[in-house]
């Protein structure tokens, strides 16, 4: 074969090989199911086994619903739910914050310049609203006293936490807690990547990042995508760690759960996991104790999420807990705030 031909063999090769690789991809094109209307394509199998999941052991749910206390909140989109002084139960969602008495009963709204994530009130009633990229802080009369400075262009402030002079933002966007004075003067950043410190750093994948301040004075953070609660001290030191990857009934499924959770007076957590919706109690040290609710509980929440096709990234239900052990279950799908008590009549 002489230079000519070699050339010219090599150039139909090139041509052949070109024309595969484009019939390949057409095909993987016309194959692939851009409406959904083809379905998951997955195997029996994996059915039955997600059906599994979603039972739980009647044994193991400690909790039962006092559907009488159910609250019908009225709003589109309620995004979080906490308690302040006396038990009253704030709620935010739309442009407004909602206040009821312990018992259930609307007391005050007030609006709000823009949709609020987070929220967290102090002993003596102020109010701090997390809205996109900065805190704004109301009275207890619900007027406006002050605006934070934003964190930057990238904040999205998802929870907020108070305890005497502090303030602490989970700040999603950044991948960071932002630790604040009440004048709103940031002192420190908590959780960034430190090997030096033992700190992994926070895995965000979806708009859920969660905080509380324990009742032994330790910062509880969520790191959703790593399936385990961090603890910190206000100076950012990271003292335990707890939670695992599972989808058996004592971890945490899916991409990044729990997307919150809220603590109890004696230290306990009741966390909420989305995807395969499910409430649940861990003790002090992380052990799983039972269950407040299952997936049977939230068939509508279920439904409406799938015919959003939202896969569950949006719509994680918020938690909060009253000083008598109370959960109060907020579904921003429904906008109900629905009402847990424990079986032994305790709370």
């Amino acid at each position: 074969m002489n230079k000519a031909e070699k050339n010219s063999w090599s150039a139909r090769l090139i041509i052949g090989v070109l024309i595969l690789a484009l019939f390949g991809v057409l095909m993987a094109a016309f194959q692939m199911d851009f409406t959904g209307k083809k379905g998951s394509q997955l195997g029996g199998e994996y059915d039955y086994n997600l059906d599994r999941l979603r039972k739980i052991d009647p044994a193991l749910i400690l909790y039962q619903e006092n559907t009488a206390a159910k609250i019908q909140t009225g709003l589109t989109r309620p995004r979080t739910i906490v308690l302040g002084p006396e038990n009253q139960i704030f709620v935010a969602g739309d442009t407004s914050l909602q206040i009821y008495s312990a018992a259930g009963k609307l007391i005050k709204t007030a609006a709000l310049s823009g949709p609020a994530r987070c929220l967290a009130v102090a002993e003596d009633g102020t109010i701090y609203a997390g809205l996109g990229d900065h805190i704004e802080v109301y009275s207890p009369e619900l007027k406006q006293t002050a605006v934070w400075k934003s964190f930057g262009e990238k904040s999205i402030l998802s929870s907020l936490a108070v305890r005497g002079e502090n303030v602490f933002a989970a700040d999603a966007g950044s991948r960071v807690v932002l630790h604040y004075d009440r004048a709103g003067n940031l002192l420190n950043q908590i959780g960034r990547k430190d090997p030096q410190k033992n700190i992994a750093g926070f895995v965000i994948p979806s708009p859920y990042f969660d905080l509380a301040v324990a009742p032994d004075g330790l910062l509880r953070v969520v790191n959703p995508g790593r399936h385990r609660i961090e603890a910190y001290t206000f100076g950012g030191e990271l003292e335990i760690t707890w939670g695992k990857f599972s989808s058996e009934i004592d971890g945490f499924c899916g991409c990044c759960n729990p997307v919150n959770f809220a603590m109890t007076a004696d230290g306990s957590y009741v966390t909420c996991e989305k995807g395969l919706t499910r409430i649940k109690i861990y003790d002090g040290q992380g052990n799983f104790a039972g269950v407040v609710a299952g997936p049977d509980a939230f068939g509508k929440h279920d439904a409406i999420c799938g015919e959003k096709g939202a896969n569950c990234n949006e719509g994680g239900l918020d938690v909060a807990v009253d000083a008598g052990g109370k959960v109060f279950i907020l579904d921003p799908y429904t906008g109900e705030i629905r009402v847990f008590t424990h079986k032994s009549g305790l709370n």
